[in-house]
């Protein structure tokens, strides 16, 4: 089920609902929240969103916590807005937030909270009950792993809703306006939700009794958040590659896949995991030499999402 987002704005104050967004093709609007890159020529039916790519630490936050800057960073997905950064020059608008996943999600409900790490009581609208919660990921996440809480002491609701209306509501308002003017131009839109991911095996979740690497997976939500012509293009294109790739398991797709994707609509929404260990060495939070190479099969994915027609994307 989605999460209608005029409920969720019935809980965020009016300062932060008329944010504009009256943006220049061609441009770049950065804001606290986020950085927006627009093509020139918006030539392809194509959003990107990389939601867990900011790195921009409140000093205060990072004063709170138990963990130091590396080891905040290792709930990033670090690099992954350069990875798809070409994306303007080829036509299609390049969303980024700025903030880090570990001090609000993007990828979450808009109060997805635990009501164990605040010191008050948390309004009846807030889900306390979700999966993502009960292992300390919601919207304020409680853990960067689950050996690892980030927080020395309880928050207040305060301090979560100021987060969520400063950082993830904008976010989310943009984003929703480049889905829609997509569509309006087009007839139709292809988000990709843009992430990476941990060393994964096939052992992994009992994917396999066989153990060999996953570089990608594929979260279109079982199929009900994008046409399988998007799906299938992404994959032909990794596999050709020689790149092991898997579907939905065991990521089919968060909060931005769920309710954004409509593919009955004409919005088809694909979240794509990259291996971490394709691009960049996760100990010391880097790339690696061959970080070009896989921001070049993004762009070739890009293209190639970018040219199926809207009579393929049968639903």
């Amino acid at each position: 089920m989605t999460y209608d987002l005029n409920e969720m704005s019935e809980h965020i104050s009016t300062t932060h609902q008329n944010a504009s967004t009256d943006f220049k093709q061609g441009a770049v609007r950065e804001t606290e929240s986020y950085r927006l890159h627009l093509p020139e020529q918006h030539t392809l039916p194509v959003v990107l969103s990389s939601p867990h790519s900011g790195n921009n630490y409140p000093e205060s936050f990072i004063k709170g916590s138990k963990l130091d800057s590396h080891n905040l960073r290792r709930s990033e997905d670090s690099f992954v807005d350069e990875l798809f950064q070409n994306a303007p020059k080829l036509g299609a608008p390049l969303l980024c937030a700025l903030f880090p996943r570990a001090f609000v999600d993007a990828n979450r409900e808009p109060f997805e909270l635990d009501p164990h790490m605040f010191e008050d009581e948390l309004p009846s609208y807030v889900n306390t009950n979700s999966p993502r919660v009960a292992v300390g990921l919601g919207t304020i996440a409680r853990n960067v792993t689950s050996e690892t809480q980030i927080y020395k002491d309880k928050l207040t609701f305060a301090e979560a809703k100021d987060r969520i209306e400063r950082f993830y509501w904008p976010y989310h308002q943009v984003l929703r306006q480049l889905v829609d003017t997509t569509k309006r131009k087009f007839g139709y839109c292809i988000m990709i939700d843009c992430h990476s991911m941990p060393k994964l095996t096939t052992q992994a979740n009992g994917i396999s009794s066989r153990s060999s690497s996953v570089h990608f997976v594929l979260g279109d939500r079982f199929g009900k958040a994008c046409s399988r012509a998007v799906t299938k293009t992404v994959e032909d294109i990794l596999e050709q590659n020689s790149y092991r790739v898997l579907n939905n398991n065991p990521y089919p797709g968060g909060f931005i896949t769920q309710h954004y994707g409509e593919p009955a609509l004409g919005i088809n929404c694909l979240q794509i995991e990259i291996s971490r260990t394709l691009y960049m060495d996760e100990d010391k939070i880097e790339r690696r030499p061959d970080f070009d190479d896989i921001a070049s099969l993004m762009d070739d994915i890009i293209l190639a999402v970018g040219s199926i027609e809207a009579t393929a994307l049968d639903y």
